[in-house]
């Protein structure tokens, strides 16, 4: 169908809202949803024919090919050249609602998904929500689209106005890849993970009207799964943690917990009160200000290698990012690290798999973390505010290959340093736009989400 067509359709109905988000009537606590890890076998992408240490160098892989440009003040969504992502999580749109599997990015601003206009099938039985990664908007009474010369059209990169006054985007990345579309408002369904809420008799649900989104209705380039749909977790104003604030008495803030790629078990994000950073030694770090509004960033001031601690010779703001697997560092202060490293791991040389890592050693073949801790130091960060975490082996290495263990940092080619989230598991870690912080706290993040894991041997 022709775009003035497809967009002449659309207008029937046309919901001009002046928020940035709907309200909603929401008594609880928050809510809890799976992380679903993009390799896991709950995830379309899984590739069953990947060891655990396949999964690794995959992870890896992306990491490497991944890119931040710091150019755009506004923090649209183009602030990722070449997109990394690892997390997924289900959002319900709609009314009724379609249930949508999307990549959460908390390197991004804008909830998007891919969405055409037109019959599908057949309407969905009542209560049910059939999972899609397409959404059809002539499917949904709530659907409504967004004027140009509302706020949140401005909120976007790349808006103009179609002869309607209707706010439409595009956008476009280093990669090659662009995307086109309409801003639109729907009503956005969540449902509370299995065990999230103690003691209800029935999980809760919020809803939450009127949610500024993109309605990409054209795309080219890239990874088609990718462009399907993305949930923007970024700190600025039209990313979904703001319109959940905005519109609830949950705060802007969440939180999740990444279980390590050796176990079978998903992560969980929590939102609202579930989000606060309880655990025994939780320690917070405040956030500063970032190039590119969207991303997390804080101070790094120190890391400690056993007991020499190094300095950063220049401020070292770092983005912390759960899209990204290794950790990015400036190059001077990772040839430190790596320099006291080598000093103090009395294991032979290796080389890196493909070239991918910086430091590697060989292990005599596979090791459990027990053994992984003995052999390799524990590494220290220092951030604003006094705050310290320390990394175990299993957050600063990961076994590559058998046989094979590598420093899982690398430096950063694009002057954007990011703590990635091999360093980010078995941390729960917390964003809170209120308080203006990130906190960590140590956990076993394996068994935050209430399915039972399965050890995955190495």
């Amino acid at each position: 169908m022709a775009g003035t067509t497809w967009r002449a359709l659309l207008l029937l109905g046309v919901v001009l809202t002046a928020q940035l988000c709907g309200c909603t009537a929401y008594v609880g606590d928050g809510f809890s949803a799976e992380f679903i890890h993009r390799d896991s076998a709950k995830s379309p992408l899984h590739d069953p024919s990947l060891t655990p240490h396949g999964r690794v160098l995959a992870a890896v892989r992306r990491s490497a090919a991944r890119s931040y440009t710091v150019g755009d003040p506004t923090g649209g969504v183009a602030e990722i050249r070449s997109s990394p992502y690892e997390y997924l999580m289900y959002v319900n749109i709609g009314t009724p609602r379609t249930r949508m599997l999307a990549i959460v990015n908390t390197g991004s601003n804008l909830v998007s998904f891919k969405c055409i206009n037109g019959t599908s099938g057949p309407p969905p039985a009542a209560g049910a929500a059939p999972l899609s990664y397409v959404f059809d908007t002539s499917s949904s009474s709530s659907y409504g689209l967004v004027a140009c010369r509302l706020p949140s059209c401005h909120a976007v990169q790349g808006t103009s106005c179609d002869a309607n006054s209707i706010c439409q985007y595009h956008l476009s990345y280093g990669d090659g890849s662009t995307r086109d579309g309409i801003l639109s408002t729907e009503t956005f369904t969540f449902d509370d993970a299995p065990g999230g809420c103690v003691g209800c008799r029935e999980r809760p649900q919020l809803q939450v009207t009127r949610v500024n989104f993109g309605c990409d209705t054209n795309t080219t380039g890239g990874n088609p799964f990718l462009l399907a749909g993305n949930v923007g977790l970024g700190a600025g104003n039209i990313s979904l943690i703001n319109q959940i604030g905005g519109a609830t008495s949950l705060g802007r803030r969440f939180s999740y917990c990444l279980a390590p790629f050796s176990v079978n078990a998903s992560s969980i994000i929590n939102f609202g009160a579930r989000a606060a950073v309880t655990e025994p030694g939780a320690v917070t770090t405040p956030l500063i200000p970032s190039a590119v509004d969207a991303f997390y960033t804080i101070l790094l001031t120190s890391v400690k290698i056993g007991n020499k601690a190094i300095v950063p010779a220049k401020r070292s703001p770092v983005v912390v990012d759960s899209g990204t697997a290794l950790t990015f560092l400036d190059k001077a202060l990772l040839d430190a690290i790596v320099e006291e490293l080598t000093k103090s791991i009395k294991l032979q040389r290796k080389q890196s798999p493909e070239k991918l890592l910086d430091l590697c050693y060989e292990v005599g073949g596979t090791i459990q973390d027990w053994v992984l801790e003995k052999l390799f130091p524990e590494v220290t960060l220092g951030f604003g505010g006094g705050a310290v975490i320390t990394l175990k082996a299993k957050n600063a290495f990961v076994q590559a290959q058998p046989g094979t263990v590598c420093l899982a940092m690398s430096a950063a080619t694009d002057n954007v340093a990011v703590i990635g989230n091999i360093a980010q598991q078995n941390f729960h870690v917390g964003f809170d736009l209120d308080k203006g912080s990130i906190t960590f706290a140590a956990a076993d993040c394996a068994s935050s989400y209430p399915s039972p894991p399965a050890p995955v041997s190495l």
